[in-house]
């Protein structure tokens, strides 16, 4: 399956009151690997940026001044999304906002609604099942996972679907591989980039593996055999590991 991690970066919201795209990134997975395709644009709104939504991400309209229209990209998008499962961190929110820019181009009905051509999964309601009760930003998600997460000063597309990827490879059973199928160069002029393959840090943190040592597998066999002499019989996985040991000794004979 093709998936694509997805992440946006707005002039505020709600989408209602006329904000609009200012940050597009996303990130191809295939076969669980990040193949190092990705699509990254910064996108003049022709609106002001909320002084709010400034402090989250950085991203100011003397910055944007010069970038491109959302109708100068938007065939390239949708060409790299379409047929995609997207993975996003509180989909509906980025989806509202992908829905109202094709929505504005007016000549594009049928791709306003992107569920049409895409699957979507939430990220964000995946973590709350679980880890009901906690707290399910990426930050904490990337704290719970280990996954680093130390050059996300301020929210920025790109790199919060990179690291999106990383939380959502180690909440489905880790990361296989994250070996790329080339390399390419950046785009720093704010157009969109979605056919240059590049290669990530090699320092990208994988899944960690944290093995007990002999003081907790003291305490767990501890522990094992009190729970066994309170229940007054071997727990049900030493007796079927009895029974597979008999089992082999009669066939054997």
């Amino acid at each position: 399956m093709r998936s694509v991690v997805l992440d946006t970066e707005t002039t505020g919201m709600p989408v209602t009151d006329g904000h609009r795209i200012i940050e597009i990134g996303g990130v191809e997975i295939i076969g669980r690997r990040l193949t190092g395709r990705h699509f990254h644009v910064y996108l003049n709104p022709d609106r002001t940026v909320d002084e709010g939504a400034l402090a989250v991400h950085g991203i100011s309209d003397e910055f944007l001044a010069d970038k491109p229209r959302f109708r100068e990209i938007a065939d390239e998008f949708f060409a790299f999304i379409q047929g995609a499962e997207l993975i996003i961190h509180n989909a509906p929110f980025d989806i509202g906002f992908i829905n109202n820019e094709f929505k504005l181009l007016g000549d594009r009905p049928d791709w306003c609604e992107i569920t049409n051509h895409c699957t979507v999964l939430d990220t964000l309601q995946m973590a709350r099942g679980r880890h009901p009760g906690q707290r399910n930003s990426l930050d904490a998600l990337c704290k719970r996972y280990g996954i680093d997460n130390s050059n996300r000063e301020l929210h920025g597309a790109l790199l919060d679907s990179e690291i999106l990827a990383d939380v959502y490879l180690a909440m489905t059973g880790g990361q296989t591989s994250l070996s790329l199928a080339g390399q390419g160069q950046e785009n720093d002029s704010g157009g969109s980039t979605a056919s240059p393959i590049r290669r990530l840090p090699a320092d990208r943190s994988r899944t960690r593996v944290i093995k007990a040592n002999e003081a907790e597998l003291a305490a767990h066999a501890s522990r094992m055999a009190a729970i066994e002499k309170s229940a007054g019989a071997l727990p049900v996985w030493l007796q079927l590991e009895a029974a597979a040991k008999t089992s082999s000794t009669q066939e054997i004979k």
